[in-house]
């Protein structure tokens, strides 16, 4: 009888982490974040910013009207060591499904926004002169309960 309760008492000690699971997730799934990592160009990083405080504003404010992207943020890197970026763009997007248009509603999206695409296709080859795209991170954001 006493090595019954014993048993039963590490069985209840092994058990109750598997029960506490099943009373599901610790978190739930929120928005969707894109951070562009940006390097200017030594001397251009002022034309970048107009840059951005210009066009790029123009647009992501046409994109979150649009229902496309919820919210935009420019982060400065503070003290960027060689190789890193000195400037994040950050689009925030309502969720995972945000990026299931079609290609042709993405088009003219494009074309509401920048007009011609080859003009659009210009403009961005000549930024290349004052920075650098480095890559960029799509991560989801979740909440914890």
């Amino acid at each position: 009888m006493r090595y019954g309760k014993l048993i039963f008492m590490a069985l209840s000690l092994v058990a109750a982490p598997a029960l506490a699971q099943d009373e599901g997730p610790s978190y739930d799934k929120g928005p969707v974040w894109n951070f562009g990592q940006i390097q200017t160009v030594d001397g251009h990083f002022e034309d970048y910013m107009k840059w951005l405080a210009g066009p790029w504003k123009e647009q992501q404010e046409a994109l979150k009207k649009a229902g496309y992207i919820s919210d935009y943020k420019v982060l400065l890197v503070t003290d960027p060591r060689k190789g890193e970026p000195d400037i994040i763009l950050a689009t925030e997007y309502p969720n995972m499904a945000a990026f299931d248009r079609s290609t042709d509603e993405e088009f003219a999206m494009g074309q509401k926004i920048w007009g011609s695409m080859s003009q659009a296709n210009k403009e961005q080859a000549a930024r290349s002169e004052i920075r650098t795209v480095q890559g960029d991170m799509m991560l989801r954001e979740v909440t914890l309960k």
